[in-house]
C-alpha cells in the first residue's frame, strides 16, 4: 500500500504536503525507513545545536524531536480508533501548547532518542496489525475524516517536513 492508493477523500486537503514527502513507499518500509533516518539524523546533531532556536518564538531542536513524538502518539492513537471502528469524533491538539509544557530542553537527549525509537516499533507493530479493511476505515478528527493508511503516511511525511526545516534553518 503506497500514496498512490490513497483517494482525496481520505485526508483534510491540509495534510497533502505531508503525504507528498512520503514519496511512493510501501506504508510499513516508509515507517521503517524513515525511523531509522530520523534517529541517524538527530544522532547527528551537534550537541550545541539542540537547544538553539533560530528565531525567539520557534522551537529548539529537541522540542522538534519531541514534537515528533508526541504528534506520533497523537496519530498513532487516530490510528487505532478508527481501525477498531470508533465513531467519535477525535478533537485537534494543539502542537504549540504540547511544545509549551514538554519541558523538552531540560530532556536528555539519549533519552529523546530511545523514546522515539519506542515509539516508532510501537506504530509499526501497531500498522503490522492492521488488516486491509482496517487501514481502509475512515474517522473524524479535528473537524475533518480520514484514514488509517493516511495516518501512516501523515506519520512518515510530518516527520520528513521537520528534518528539513532543522536542515535548512538550524543547522
Amino acid at each position: 500500500m503506497t500514496i498512490s492508493d490513497l483517494k482525496t477523500n481520505e485526508f483534510a486537503d491540509y495534510y497533502s504536503g505531508y503525504i507528498n514527502r512520503a514519496n511512493d513507499l510501501n506504508l510499513l518500509t516508509g515507517l521503517k525507513q524513515s525511523g531509522e533516518d530520523t534517529l541517524t539524523f538527530f544522532k547527528a546533531v551537534p550537541n550545541e545545536k539542540l537547544e538553539y532556536a533560530y528565531l525567539k518564538d520557534k522551537w529548539t531542536i529537541k522540542e522538534l524531536l519531541l514534537h515528533l513524538i508526541d504528534a506520533e502518539r497523537v496519530f498513532a492513537y487516530r490510528a487505532l480508533r478508527f481501525a477498531r471502528q470508533d465513531l467519535t469524533a477525535l478533537p485537534g491538539f494543539d502542537e504549540n501548547d504540547y511544545v509549551r509544557y514538554s519541558n523538552a530542553n531540560s530532556l536528555n537527549m539519549e533519552a529523546l532518542l530511545k523514546s522515539y525509537k519506542a515509539l516508532r516499533v510501537s506504530t509499526i507493530s501497531l500498522f503490522e496489525s492492521f488488516t486491509t479493511d482496517m487501514l481502509l476505515q475512515v474517522g473524524k478528527a479535528s473537524g475533518s475524516d480520514m484514514s488509517v493508511r493516511a495516518i501512516g503516511f501523515v506519520i512518515i511525511g510530518h516527520e520528513k517536513h521537520h528534518v528539513e526545516i532543522i536542515k535548512e534553518r538550524y543547522l
